[in-house]
């Protein structure tokens, strides 16, 4: 169950971010990155299992990344500008740093 709920909230994190990260630039940004870390780290919080933790944020990082690509009818949700190509790169060193932190 617990795994269950890790892969919900590593989703919930992963679609909260592609939507929040150009809402009021870089204020969007900045919150997708923050909200993201410490919802990570909760789980580990939480449950005291690291390898939740691995699991939110890989499914964190796949879910931003299928952001980034086209669509069935070439829609992107995360634009290939600064804060799109910060989200990818900056989310991506700070879930790391999420889950690389003990709880």
């Amino acid at each position: 169950m617990r795994t269950i709920y890790s892969i919900l909230i590593g989703a919930f994190l992963g679609i909260g971010s592609i939507f929040l990260h150009l809402v009021l630039p870089p204020f969007g940004f900045i919150f997708a990155i923050i909200s993201s870390v410490v919802g990570i780290w909760a789980i580990g919080r939480m449950w005291g299992k690291r390898y939740l933790k691995v699991i939110a944020g890989c499914l964190w990082v796949f879910i931003v990344l299928q952001g980034g690509t086209p669509g069935l009818s070439n829609e992107i949700l995360i634009q290939g500008d600064a804060l799109g190509s910060a989200l990818i790169n900056i989310g991506f060193i700070a879930v790391f740093a999420a889950v690389a932190i003990s709880a």
